[in-house]
């Protein structure tokens, strides 16, 4: 790790590497390769069973119940909160599913719940906790289960019943630091650092205190691979962000403690613009010394563990968001990445430490911003659109192992009959947080505003 002195004279190396963008080549951006499929069929509006309103497109035989509506009452009676984020499910218990929820909430306007644990008791973010049952199709709990935190994006669920919330917003006590995020000027007063992971139980009390090593930067998705323990971890930074990996002292055990990495992809140390599909590289990781430097020493740029590890040689990618692991591999998106800068969907391989880009969008009509990932029981992959261009709504969509892309569901939320005080166009809203059952029977998701779940059930065998 370099001296203060040459970090600070190096950084104005890693500020030009951060400026960098990847020039879109017309003749290479057209010919990518636009694949689609059919999937399960064309889609039609599809009535919502708790508010009878098409909220929904889907193909035909499948059917949706919405849930934990924002402002709709928790088992206390306080209100639910909004921005609805990632989400996974913690605990399957016969018919009962155990969902935690994020509430990406960016306000200094004190915390929720009744009792709830809490970090910091300015900050409005924090995750929900809902016990769905499967054969009745009806929730029969929901609480809030965290609170005080900040920016809650996505995170993930861990193999021992608990789900790993994650902080996009870095801030160091007395101030509202986030170089990227106009909102700092907003949220003066919070009385804790921000930046972090925290851990909610499936069941009990969340302990409400982050787990400062791994790291202190704008999180994004967190996955733990199974077979080792380590934790791996997306960064929504931009220009540049980090791919990273978490080794604890004990697997299973994360407050104890352990190392963050940075990936190095060898010969690539920018991964943001056109790469060759389907390529294998070979990569190596490499320590950060100080993975609670939310900061650069002498500045408040909320890129401080980044920029440690570009200084070591880590690579470049963009806007890293949805993050899963299966068996044998890690899924991470890159939501504005690629030759189009529409997005990308990677795949490492812990086994061989090799990277390889498994797909990327030739348009925005394609695929316009993947954001959270996950590998569906049914085959695939099932992608989260956060679309900032085309306007026919947003998508669920399905990535065949052949990456032939299909639209499963559309948002079509246009609510004419006020729901818990909503009502409006919300068309255009990403989806964020799916997520199945154990059995694949039920796709959860949520429709970040105006803020609710749905539980989406049909003919899954026939697609």
């Amino acid at each position: 790790m370099s001296t203060r002195r040459s970090f600070l004279r190096d950084s104005a190396l890693v500020a030009g590497a951060l400026g960098l963008t990847a020039p879109l080549d017309p003749i290479l951006a057209s010919a990518l390769k636009k694949s689609t499929s059919s999937g399960y069929g064309p889609l039609q509006a599809v009535n919502d069973l708790t508010t009878g309103q098409p909220l929904l497109k889907l193909p035909a035989g499948f059917s949706y119940r919405t849930f934990g509506w924002a402002n709709s009452p928790f088992d206390d009676g306080t209100a639910t909160p909004g921005a609805h984020d990632g989400m996974g499910v913690v605990r399957s218990d016969g018919d009962r599913i155990t969902l935690i929820r994020n509430h990406e909430v960016v306000a200094a306007n004190g915390i929720f719940g009744a009792s709830t644990p809490h970090y910091d008791d300015r900050a409005s973010g924090g995750t929900s906790t809902i016990v769905f049952n499967t054969r009745t199709g009806l929730v029969e709990s929901a609480r809030a289960s965290l609170s005080g935190t900040l920016q809650n994006c996505a995170g993930g669920a861990t193999p021992w019943g608990s789900w790993l919330s994650c902080e996009e917003f870095v801030s160091v006590t007395g101030h509202a630091a986030d170089a990227y995020d106009a909102r700092s000027r907003d949220l003066a007063g919070l009385k804790h650092n921000h930046g972090y992971v925290f851990e909610v139980p499936a069941t009990g009390r969340a302990t409400a205190e982050p787990i400062l090593a791994m790291g202190q930067f704008r999180h994004e998705a967190a996955t733990v691979f199974q077979p080792t323990g380590d934790v791996y971890l997306t960064e929504d930074a931009y220009p540049a962000a980090g791919f990273y990996r978490f080794v604890p002292k004990r697997p299973g055990h994360l407050a104890q403690g352990g190392e963050l990495y940075m990936l190095k992809v060898l010969k690539h140390n920018d991964l943001r613009g056109d790469l060759p599909v389907g390529k294998r590289f070979s990569t190596k990781w490499l320590r950060i010394e100080d993975p609670e430097q939310g900061n650069s020493p002498g500045s408040i740029d909320g890129v401080g563990v980044l920029k440690q590890g570009l200084l070591a040689g880590g690579s470049m990618f963009t806007r890293l968001e949805g993050c899963y692991a299966t068996a044998d591999r890690v899924y991470f998106t890159a939501t504005n990445g690629g030759i189009s800068k529409f997005g990308q969907v990677f795949a490492y391989f812990p086994r061989s430490q090799t990277l390889e880009l498994v797909y990327q969008s030739p348009d925005a009509e394609t695929i316009d911003y993947p954001d959270n990932v996950i590998a569906s029981p049914h085959g695939g992959l099932l992608l989260c659109e956060d679309g900032k261009t085309r306007q026919d709504g947003q998508f669920l969509m399905g990535l065949s192992s052949h990456s032939e892309l299909f639209r499963f569901a559309q948002n079509n939320v246009l609510i004419d009959k006020p729901v818990h005080g909503h009502e409006g166009d919300f068309r255009l809203t990403e989806w964020a947080g799916a997520c199945f059952s154990a059995d694949g029977r039920w796709l959860f998701a949520n429709v970040y505003s105006p803020g609710f779940t749905v539980a989406i059930t049909g003919p899954w065998a026939r697609g």
